[in-house]
């Protein structure tokens, strides 16, 4: 990457290098990169169940058919199927993007994402790479059915050969988005669906990338750093207004490979830490983080590291969804109880 071209990309994520009057959510946010991908390269390819000329369960997809009848299509449902012909289109130069409906579906191709997809270029000593994104709406917040709410990301985050990203609001969606589909490998792409509408911001219009493996501090603070991704940023962020500390809030924006040098770096300042994630608590990539900071800040701490999870339990069903989600009154004790600690 030359001089120039670094020093657009710091200016887009920072939203000072663009016209940024773009007000957009993130399902806006997703459309629009899609549509300025598909537009830039013709070997970008869009297809799964319903994205075509239903635009998506979520409307993600809504009037691409239109712009490019050639290079979106609807699929049978077999997230298999999907998956698996993707890895083709891969090898035979196509970028495909493929959408899941719901992340809680993609087991039925987790045979083909962990065979196939994520050791292609191992398996084949280089010589040939998977340049597919796995789009899929993830998580919970929104009362939907069973099996539509799943935080699984840990999951994919242990194959090698993956990357795991989840944004956390719409110009993020958009410029790690763009580096997903640009990326040579294969990218699980997990968007929070409780975040599609839920608020709009400013999106660089035009070019705007996000380093797939860079972390972002999203607020600065003193005495407690808060660790989170997707929408538990969010929540953290409402978090912090509830507590007198001053608040580090890092969103992690990719979980696998995960930056940890930029939550051991805010450890060090901070001395001390809090975890978030909406998963359940057991091997999640919060045991990750707080991993990491055992490994390379331990003497820095000043207090336990406290994790705030959802329970170990299968996801309930809507009526329960409130009291199995953290929120930000469980965020905002932990972090008291940290700095007081």
């Amino acid at each position: 990457m030359t001089q120039t071209q670094t020093q657009t990309q710091t200016q887009n994520q920072n939203g000072d290098g663009n016209d940024s009057n773009n007000e957009l959510n993130l399902v806006e946010s997703v459309r629009q990169t899609l549509h300025d991908e598909m537009g830039r390269d013709e070997t970008v390819v869009v297809y799964g169940e319903d994205v075509g000329v239903d635009g998506g369960v979520f409307r993600t997809t809504k009037g691409l058919i239109e712009e490019y009848p050639e290079r979106i299509f609807d699929t049978p449902l077999a997230e298999s199927g999907i998956v698996g012909t993707a890895v083709g289109m891969g090898v035979y130069g196509k970028r495909p993007v493929v959408e899941i409906q719901f992340s809680g579906f993609i087991p039925q191709a987790f045979h083909q994402i962990k065979q196939h997809v994520s050791r292609l270029r191992s398996r084949s000593r280089g010589s040939y790479n998977c340049p597919i994104t796995i789009r899929a709406p993830y998580g919970g917040g929104v009362h939907a059915l069973e099996h539509h709410s799943e935080s699984f990301e840990a999951a994919y985050s242990h194959i090698p050969g993956l990357k795991v990203v989840v944004p956390s609001n719409p110009s993020d969606a958009k410029g790690l988005l763009t580096s997903a589909i640009r990326d040579p490998d294969p990218v699980v792409f997990l968007e929070p669906k409780k975040l599609y509408r839920a608020f709009r911001e400013d999106v660089p219009e035009g070019e705007h990338t996000v380093p797939l493996e860079e972390a972002r501090v999203v607020s600065e603070g003193d005495d407690v750093s808060l660790v989170s991704w997707g929408a538990m940023v969010r929540e953290s962020l409402k978090a912090v207004d509830e507590v007198e500390a001053s608040v580090e809030v890092v969103d992690l924006r990719t979980v696998s490979p995960l930056d940890a040098e930029t939550v051991v770096e805010s450890v060090k300042k901070t001395g001390r830490c809090v975890v978030v994630q909406e998963a359940p608590r057991t091997l999640g990539v919060s045991s990750e983080v707080v991993s990491r900071i055992n490994d390379e800040a331990l003497l820095y701490l000043e207090a336990p590291v406290e994790r705030v999870t959802a329970p170990d339990v299968p996801y309930p069903f809507p009526e329960r969804e409130g009291a199995y989600m953290p929120d930000k009154e469980q965020i905002a004790e932990a972090v008291r109880q940290t700095a007081d600690f």
